[in-house]
């Protein structure tokens, strides 16, 4: 019996050992990026991209969707680590978050998966019809942007991160203008005359359609600033990002489709 259960042991030893192996060991330890706020959060800005196409996988190593990773993240108590990996395949597993890990950390990561995971299930699905008058008072409609990639800021005044990233976001209309295929619009809560004003100031070169508040909060029931989308050819939704870094990346893989 001794025998028996000593080979059990070592088979589900084997097992995870193999499962680890096969998708790689974590870039980091797990724990000891628990150790402080700003430790998992220098961590989980600059290597964790939720938004991306990545393999799943659970704190067993078992590989499941990216929805129930997602869930996971929003509703249980894991972290998502990058598994390290030859090949340009992004691997992210579920690691027990420890008890005596700063509570900040799990309330904080709770609500990067809940927003993560609204934004998941709306890709493939319609972007909400419009039609409304941009600064200049040209009509933008789902009519006149069909057969376009359209890229769409949403946005107000007084949101820091938002204007934080309009260099960036000014850049990567520049890096595209030669693609006629690809559009660049924002949603602005603001009133004409506010935007008119600030704009004079901060630049954005991105078509601007004001007074949005109530279509960014009714119809695509947005909570977080800046939101972005991008909408395929077919007028679907292709991914809906919280930041530049991730749009960045998004696009790149959506322009070459």
């Amino acid at each position: 019996m001794k025998n028996f259960i000593t080979i059990i042991i070592a088979f589900l030893f084997f097992t995870f050992s193999f499962a680890q192996n096969k998708f790689g060991n974590p870039e980091v330890n797990p724990i000891q990026i628990q150790k402080t706020f700003g430790d998992w959060s220098a961590y989980q800005s600059k290597n964790i991209m939720l938004s991306r196409d990545f393999i799943a996988l659970d704190s067993s190593t078992k590989e499941i969707s990216k929805e129930a990773f997602l869930d996971q993240l929003a509703n249980g108590n894991f972290i998502p680590v990058r598994l390290k990996s030859e090949d340009s395949v992004y691997y992210y597993k579920l690691f027990k978050i420890q008890p005596k890990t700063d509570t900040s950390i799990k309330a904080t990561i709770n609500q990067i998966g809940f927003d993560a995971l609204k934004n998941y299930k709306m890709e493939g699905t319609a972007f909400p019809p419009f039609s409304f008058k941009d600064l200049n008072g040209n009509e933008v409609s789902n009519e006149t942007m069909k057969g376009k990639i359209i890229v769409i800021k949403c946005w107000y005044i007084h949101c820091t991160p938002c204007i934080r990233e309009f260099p960036q976001v000014n850049k990567l209309t520049e890096e595209y203008k030669d693609r006629k295929d690809i559009l660049f619009i924002s949603l602005a809560e603001d009133s004409p005359e506010q935007l008119k004003t600030f704009l004079a100031r901060k630049p954005l070169s991105y078509t601007v359609i004001p007074d949005m508040k109530e279509y960014m909060n009714e119809s695509l029931q947005l909570n977080s600033f800046p939101t972005h989308f991008i909408l395929n050819k077919e007028g679907l939704i292709s991914k809906v990002l919280p930041n530049f870094e991730s749009l960045e990346v998004a696009l790149a893989k959506e322009s070459k489709l």
